[in-house]
């Protein structure tokens, strides 16, 4: 190999990027009039097809694949021929100028088409077809092609990737370059995608010391951060100063010093001693500050809102409950069974209860009648669900509105909510439908909004999987029994019952194996080799469903695995899941953005919240179809399944992902005609009763498990390990 050597080329199309590592395989036009294409691997990703590129690196040969150049780092140059000018701009680098506009600016400019834009944006106006309007959008956007360039430069010396830079670019513009040397800490908090690790990375590049208190603190929030990823509300001390340790290598002296010192900073942490364990012994508990706030707020709001003597229905505090139930039979068509009749009864005379219960079991009827019967007093109903799935169940249930709760509370660019306890929503009740899948915060901004003397019903499955984010909110409600009003629903229906999906779901949560012959809505596709079954996990989702079943490979069938990565995970599925529903066509427009390929027709989920996106806010798991691609705006389009149009600018594309498979985390309060579970030993580690219990109960007609039976066992047998670290059980039971 020789080292130290330097290619120059145009870049022609990436064919594989890793967005985690930044490694990129990619195909150069090195101009030499052979027609012939160099392959370059390395330290590409962010260089955009179309570039002309200064590659540093070495010469190597690949068994298979013959010469290559390694690419150590990259600069991006200006390029100097007419073919490279044309190709330069029309490959959506600058926006507002796509391949047909790039073609004219051309024709007309020629050579000098660089220099006009640099020196003359206003000489535009030339080329045919070109208004005022647009020429002054491709000169201010070249400026800022230019400004994020030199930025680029500084950030690439100190590591960051191109899709990064872009973002530092977006959050402070002219004072990037200041903010990364002199606060690099800043972008973990600051700037989404950037987290500590890479904070520090760049922290040592620029030269803050090992043992800098700047870093140690930074690395106990980050400890505390990742903590609340994993659903946690706080970390025991000890267990917080270990990580730390661990995470920083530094003494031990120097982290609890640094962790006194957040502590006595009323934005940095809060430390108390709360009751943990199986025991209830007490432990000194640390959370970030929007945790330990939320949590407290979240118990006294409930409290209160239960004690109150304000009541918006008090017509239910008297009522004959024979008579208004034999009404609610004649108009229903159906009677209600006792433990039902409590839940109504409970629902709409207590200010705040809960209805849990598995499938089949009569959730949505019981939620119906309450809604039936306190409209029949004239109250106000509100109906709201975490997921836009969720809701439009919840509203083709009760044939009313319902609305995601983040819509509800019309949450704001930050995170805040237009309605809150100065501004509650003008309701008398309030139905929230999924509600095991409210975390500690959103389930704070929730109750906040409810006015005293309504009445708050949460409806959930209590056995599935628990919150995304952190915290346990329906199990802690129901941990204490006597603290908050509640019923539980176990008795299955007749009609539920002759349901392979519905009584499955109920042998797995009581850890017995469930029947996987016999049946004709419920299937084991038995293999043990892990990649073979995510190969037939694909072709039973993509194909043979479809051709025995009917049903579109894309809209009502779901692939559910149990993790993101193996052969068998969520990003190796999906993108044999997109070759198969939507593959390549010279017709069908697309854009590459790091390792992925996005296509008109593709299914894809949003992977943040987004206050700033759609009418108020797209948020992490909205599911929706790429409707439109457009490489002279560089903007694609999303469908969501709430039914509202959210553009993306081709630089945001990081925020979205395939979803033809998501994980089962991720498909909390949807439902689909039917899903495809991948159960195989690669995701040993992650199979446990709640995991496999919450992909079954997700299907309405149909579930086709694919893998091995001895997963399939582990899954059964393996009851979810621990509990989350939250006090607001403990909090409740001390407030009400």
């Amino acid at each position: 190999m020789v080292n130290g050597a330097v290619v120059e080329g145009v870049l022609e199309r990436i064919t594989y990027a890793n967005e985690e590592s930044g490694y990129t395989v990619a195909r150069v036009d090195t101009g030499r009039g052979s027609g012939d294409l160099l392959t370059v691997v390395g330290a590409l990703l962010g260089a955009q097809p179309g570039e002309s590129l200064r590659m540093e690196g070495r010469w190597g040969s690949h068994p298979q694949y013959g010469k290559q150049f390694h690419c150590d780092n990259y600069t991006t140059v200006l390029p100097a021929t007419i073919q490279g000018i044309r190709r330069y701009l029309g490959s959506g680098l600058i926006k507002g100028i796509g391949p047909r506009i790039a073609d004219r600016i051309v024709e007309h400019f020629g050579t000098d088409t660089l220099d006009v834009i640099e020196r003359e944006p206003a000489r535009l106006v030339e080329v045919p077809g070109l208004g005022p309007k647009r020429t002054k959008l491709i000169g201010a956007a070249w400026e800022e092609q230019k400004a994020i360039k030199e930025v680029m430069v500084f950030l690439q010396g100190v590591g960051v990737s191109t899709s990064i830079a872009v973002r530092i670019y977006k959050k402070y513009a002219d004072a990037s370059i200041s903010v990364v040397r002199n606060q690099p800490y800043r972008l973990a908090a600051d700037v989404w995608g950037i987290g500590f690790l890479t904070a520090d990375r760049i922290a040592q590049a620029v030269g803050i010391p090992h043992d800098s208190p700047d870093r140690v603190k930074a690395g106990l929030q980050y400890a505390l951060s990742q903590s609340t990823d994993q659903g946690h509300c706080f970390l025991p001390e000890e267990q917080l100063i270990a990580d730390a340790v661990k995470l920083l290598q530094v003494d031990t002296g120097l982290v609890i010093d640094c962790l006194g010192e957040l502590a006595a900073d009323p934005e940095g942490v809060v430390r108390e001693k709360v009751p943990a364990g199986q025991d209830g012994a007490p432990v000194t508990a640390v959370y970030l500050v929007p945790f330990h706030r939320a949590e407290i707020s979240l118990a006294g709001r409930l409290s209160r809102l239960l004690r109150t003597e304000d009541d918006r229905m008090p017509a239910f505090r008297d009522v004959a409950w024979d008579k208004a139930l034999a009404w609610l039979a004649r108009r229903t068509g159906a009677e209600l069974a006792p433990e039902q009749r409590e839940a109504v009864r409970l629902a709409l005379t207590q200010k705040v209860a809960v209805l849990t219960g598995g499938p089949g079991c009569g959730k949505s009827f019981t939620v119906r009648s309450v809604v039936e019967l306190a409209r029949a007093k004239q109250a106000k109903v509100v109906l709201a669900a975490p997921t836009g799935r969720a809701a439009k169940r919840l509203s083709e249930l009760t044939g009313a509105d319902a609305s995601t709760v983040h819509r509800l509370l019309e949450l704001k660019p930050g995170g805040d909510a237009a309605y809150d306890a100065d501004h509650p929503l003008d309701a008398d009740l309030v139905v929230v439908d999924e509600a095991s899948m409210l975390d500690l915060l959103l389930a704070n901004k929730l109750v906040k909004a409810v006015p005293p003397g309504a009445h708050l019903l949460l409806v959930g499955d209590v056995d599935q999987l628990p919150s995304v984010g952190a915290g346990e909110v329906l199990r802690d409600l129901l941990a204490e029994p006597g603290t908050v009003p509640a019923v539980r629903l176990t008795r299955i229906f007749r009609q539920a019952q002759e349901s392979g999906v519905v009584a499955n779901a109920h042998r797995i949560n009581s850890g017995v194996p469930p029947l996987t012959s016999g049946l004709t809505d419920f299937f084991l596709f038995a293999e043990e080799d892990n990649e073979e079954a995510g190969r037939l996990a694909v072709d039973v989702a993509a194909r043979r469903i479809p051709a025995k079943f009917g049903l579109d490979p894309r809209r009502d069938v779901q692939v559910l695995t149990p993790m993101h990565r193996g052969p068998a995970g969520a990003g190796a599925l999906n993108g044999l899941l997109q070759q198969a529903v939507t593959p390549a066509r010279p017709d069908l427009p697309e854009r590459r953005f790091g390792g992925r390929v996005f296509r008109v027709g593709d299914k894809v989920t949003q992977i943040r919240n987004n206050y700033e996106k759609g009418r108020n806010g797209v948020f992490n798991g909205t599911v929706g179809v790429v409707t439109a691609l457009d490489s002279d705006e560089q903007r694609l389009t999303v469908l969501t399944d709430e039914d509202e149009e959210v553009p993306y600018d081709f630089d945001e594309l990081d925020e979205l992902a395939h979803a033809y498979a998501v994980t089962i985390h991720r498909s909390q309060g949807s439902e689909y005609p039917a899903v495809v579970i991948p159960v195989t030993t690669s995701a040993w580690m992650m199979l446990q009763r709640n995991l496999l219990y919450t992909a079954v109960t997700r299907a309405k007609r149909l579930v086709v498990l694919v893998g091995s039976r001895k997963a399939l066992g582990q899954a059964v047998r393996t009851v979810s390990a621990g509990r989350r670290c939250t006090a607001l059980a403990h909090r409740l039971s001390g407030a009400m």
